[in-house]
């Protein structure tokens, strides 16, 4: 692809060239491709027609922790979110040693690899909170938790500029990724001030069905704000609010 440059940005074909824009800019590229039928049919194309199928059961993966996670990620999720997750699943998949290629997939792949995974890299969890935490997920029970020692904010919470108040969100999740559904619980503190008082003991536990086999995952985040007036903001629209999966329990 090419990157259009000048004052007039064109959208449409003119020709074999193609003008259309993205996140990135306005760019151009030039038609073309195997036909569609020939990648569907023919042997040769064998290979690819595995990685597509690999590839789309990866993207409607994410898109079912994404909706799962939804009342937190509104919040917390930077514009490329969709694809690095998607990515992320991939490799999910690619761990699977039990399908065939072409046919693996989450639950037989590497869940656990989606720990870590920083949903808004504008501002991670990993370089924002460094209070220490303890998350557990009790499968009997189905109770996903997460607790966090008192702390001073202000050494603890690496805040964007301007912060006035922060509060710190929590999600569990049980995903099926096959049937495409979810159960899903979330808790949330009071808004608290981002200064040099020690915060009291935080716990969250977020209820799933109890003794699931399906997979489990507990989310951490903070949500940033800055008082005006009285008034609680969003401190820049959540633009910097950092969201992590920080434990997963693939249940295989």
């Amino acid at each position: 692809m090419a990157r259009q440059k000048g004052i007039i940005k064109l959208k449409g074909t003119i020709g074999d060239i193609t003008f259309y824009k993205t996140q990135d800019g306005h760019l151009a590229r030039e038609k073309g491709g195997i036909d569609a039928s020939r990648i569907k049919n023919d042997p040769a194309f064998q290979r690819t027609r595995e990685n597509g199928s690999e590839f789309g059961r990866a993207g409607k993966a994410g898109k079912v922790l994404r909706i799962a996670l939804r009342a937190l990620l509104i919040n917390s999720a930077d514009n490329k979110m969709v694809s690095r997750l998607t990515q992320q699943m991939v490799k999910v998949i690619q761990a699977d040693m039990v399908s065939e290629r072409g046919l693996r997939n989450v639950i037989d792949g590497e869940a656990e690899l989606l720990i870590g995974f920083e949903f808004n890299i504008r501002g991670k969890l990993g370089t924002s909170l460094f209070a220490p935490y303890v998350g557990t997920i009790d499968r009997a029970t189905g109770e996903i938790t997460v607790n966090l020692a008192p702390f001073v904010p202000a050494n603890m919470i690496a805040a964007p500029s301007g912060t006035t108040h922060f509060k710190i969100t929590s999600a569990g999740a049980e995903v099926d990724f096959e049937a495409e559904t979810f159960v899903e619980t979330h808790s949330e503190t009071a808004i608290l001030p981002w200064n040099s008082v020690p915060t009291v003991a935080i716990t969250q536990t977020n209820a799933v069905t109890a003794a699931s086999t399906k997979p489990l995952f507990l989310a951490l985040g903070i949500e940033f704000f800055q008082e005006v007036n009285g008034q609680m903001y969003p401190l820049k629209n959540g633009a910097f609010n950092p969201l992590s999966v920080v434990k997963v329990d693939s249940g295989v």
